[in-house]
């Protein structure tokens, strides 16, 4: 017989899961609490964007608090546990998922056939070029090795990318060239011999899970990193996602039929959802919700926008590339988590030079979690004020101010001046 749970409960257990369900721990977050993150999760999504903090930076915030980010990105990017490739779009990962990542180096995409396509047309002989460099001399940036390829003018209207870093990111995806970062975030480059221990995924297989095997592999990391979720909602975790692994196709279906043999999950019928759940075996539900957070467009728990919106009523898009005219919340809005559900959603620039945390627009959030109940707009508005203090603090910024952009604004602002 099929278990049947409740949108809340399924809501909290993966709440638990994403160590989102209670309050954060005591003490500062050192290298055991990163590792332990990253193991569980499998994955820490990067991003550019720096108009309050660093993509990666944030997940860690929002479970753990306020933590050294030059200590975490001295582990992240100095310690052999970890290696960056294409895991949910660019990330860092445990080095044990190194073999499970091998098929996607190798596999062929349109970018990597259109990136050969124009170096070898452009600038035949370079790429041999670059793989050797960075293998004498490696690890070196992009500006390194500008000589062997001078620029002769921009190469388009709304990228300027120079035939070098589209070597090296060529050779970054086939998995020839290891990537890592340097200060401000620059990407390096080194050979995989040095970085991984391994040989480049171009140099032979030895070291590869088979692709099968290595899907597999990442479906059950997922299963564990999400607690529970439809086959759809597992495979985005790794960007598992084609026509044949879309969740109802027959990867999908094998994959999750495959972890139920084994005993890593079994079938659960959710409240209010479409398709059935696998539920991962040892999930649990903690009973009541109590952490109060917020959360990133980068986070793992906002990832998968149909699971965001099924799970917690939540309809979420990232406004960074819509006109300023246009956009309904924000350029970069974070959601308030409170409970087990989202509560508001407030536009958050880091105004450093100022010292400034500058909430642009504050919002009550439109959408309600299946069975949760309004709260009211005070309260909300206390609980948000005493999480934007401690991410002031632990950002540097001395100053709070808030905008009178959105619904939520002045009562946020009388909660902060109360305090």
């Amino acid at each position: 017989m099929t278990e049947s749970l409740s949108a809340a409960e399924a809501r909290r257990i993966h709440l638990a899961a994403q160590s989102l369900a209670r309050r954060r721990p005591a003490g500062r977050p050192g290298p055991a609490r990163f590792r332990a993150y990253l193991e569980r999760q499998g994955v820490l999504q990067l991003d550019s964007v720096n108009v309050l903090a660093r993509a990666h930076h944030l997940p860690l915030y929002s479970r753990f608090g306020p933590y050294d980010r030059d200590r975490f990105d001295a582990w992240l990017w100095g310690s052999a546990e970890n290696f960056e490739h294409w895991g949910h779009e660019a990330s860092v990962m445990p080095r044990d998922l190194l073999p499970a990542l091998h098929h996607r180096m190798r596999r062929s995409s349109s970018w990597k056939a259109r990136a050969l396509g124009t170096l070898e047309a452009e600038r035949p002989g370079l790429l041999d070029q670059v793989r050797e460099a960075v293998a004498a001399h490696g690890p070196v940036t992009a500006a390194d090795l500008e000589h062997l390829a001078p620029r002769e003018g921009r190469r388009g209207p709304w990228w300027d990318e120079s035939h070098v870093k589209t070597a090296l990111e060529y050779l970054f995806m086939t998995g020839e060239v290891a990537a890592s970062r340097a200060d401000h975030f620059r990407r390096t480059y080194d050979a995989p011999e040095r970085a991984w221990g391994h040989v480049g995924a171009h140099d032979g297989d030895a070291w590869a899970l088979p692709p099968e095997d290595a899907q597999q592999a990442l479906f059950d990391r997922a299963l564990a990193a999400t607690g529970i979720g439809t086959v759809r909602d597992l495979a985005d975790h790794f960007r598992l996602t084609s026509p044949a692994t879309s969740g109802t196709g027959p990867r999908g279906a094998a994959w999750a039929e495959s972890a139920v043999e084994r005993g890593l999950a079994s079938w659960v019928d959710v409240e209010g959802w479409r398709d059935p759940a696998l539920l991962a075996s040892g999930a649990v539900d903690p009973g009541r919700a109590t952490a109060s957070s917020l959360l990133s467009p980068f986070d793992p728990l906002c990832w998968y926008r149909p699971r965001l919106l099924r799970m917690f009523g939540v309809d979420y898009r990232i406004e960074i590339y819509t006109p300023a005219t246009k956009r309904a919340f924000g350029y970069y809005c974070l959601l308030f988590l409170h409970g087990d559900r989202f509560d508001a959603r407030v536009d958050l620039k880091a105004r450093r030079k100022e010292g400034v945390l500058s909430a642009e627009a504050t919002w009550r959030e439109p959408g309600r979690a299946p069975g949760g109940r309004r709260r009211d707009d005070a309260e909300v508005a206390v609980a948000l004020a005493a999480e934007l203090r401690l991410m002031a603090g632990w950002l540097g910024l001395d100053t709070i101010e808030v905008a009178p952009r959105g619904d939520l604004a002045a009562a946020l602002a009388d909660a902060l001046e109360a305090a």
